[in-house]
């Protein structure tokens, strides 16, 4: 027998919601079909030890419903349905969420924030090119990465050529030796060039809108920076106490950073690979 309802997006109404089935079944196992294996909604019911978990890939669901509705037609009722008959005549296809141990899901949720991280760093990184080409491209010439800490505070202290113009070259040296840039011909060569600079622009709109655009970029770079290293202190920290940290240590190759990235890919259920190409595939 079928029955339908909602429940709303909240911990309080699904706690609610499944203590009620919970004591209506007296503690039996019981089965939920999702369209997803990570997300609020799995959480939300994980930590329930009667619940059991199906999660159904998106893509596999929605082909279901092309076979059964060719006009495309989405609805949330309907699709609920179909889930429904997905896990009541299609079982055997379907494989009960199993997830991997609390330290292994710990380091797999870290890598891919600090993936995400570094990706948005590199955005960001990309942004600052562009508006310095705008007014100030000499200093993507005179520094070798723009998301350095050195052209951070470069851009912090001076932002225009005008401003770096007016300053003498011992102040300038000072700047240099406190960033730990000891090349002596080096700075002398940035300082010939700084003096030399001709301005790519005196557009005052162009030069104020990228200024103010670019400390804020410089902030977002050194927020991101600070971060992706908070997260690698912890990463490290986590990877060593695992288990297998010293088998995924051991593999040639495998350093600080792609150890722990090799545990959360491999994960700790191990009988999810039954042959060496399947992890090549996976």
């Amino acid at each position: 027998q079928r029955e339908h309802g909602s429940v709303d997006h909240t911990p309080e109404s699904v706690e609610l919601w499944i203590t009620s089935l919970i004591a209506r079944f007296h503690h039996q196992p019981i089965a939920i079909a999702l369209e997803q294996c990570r997300g609020a909604l799995v959480f939300m019911l994980s930590k329930y030890v009667e619940l059991h978990l199906y999660p159904i890939h998106p893509r596999a669901a929605a082909q279901f419903r092309s076979a059964l509705f060719p006009s495309g037609a989405k609805d949330d009722p309907a699709d609920a349905d179909l889930l429904l008959d997905m896990l009541l005549l299609h079982s055997v296809h379907l494989r009960r969420l199993d997830p991997d141990t609390e330290q292994t899901r710990s380091l797999q949720m870290l890598v891919e924030e600090r993936r995400r991280m570094v990706n948005e760093n590199t955005r960001q990184s990309n942004r600052l090119t562009a508006r310095l080409k705008l007014y100030f491209p000499q200093v993507l010439t005179w520094f070798d990465e723009v998301d350095s800490p050195l052209v951070g505070a470069f851009l912090q202290r001076w932002p225009t050529l005008e401003a770096v113009q007016r300053v003498r070259p011992k102040t300038l040296r000072q700047f240099f030796y406190s960033h730990n840039c000891r090349n002596h011909e080096r700075i002398e060569l940035r300082l010939q060039q700084m003096r030399d600079a001709i301005p790519a622009t005196r557009d005052k709109a162009v030069i104020c809108s990228s200024t103010a655009s670019v400390a804020v970029m410089v902030q977002i770079i050194q927020t991101l920076r600070n971060g992706i290293a908070s997260l690698d202190n912890e990463i490290e920290t986590i990877a060593k106490a695992h288990p297998d940290y010293a088998i995924f240590d051991s593999l040639p190759g495998a350093g600080k950073v792609m150890v722990p990235r090799l545990i959360a890919a491999m994960g700790s259920r191990r009988d999810r690979f039954s042959s060496a190409a399947e992890v090549q595939s996976y």
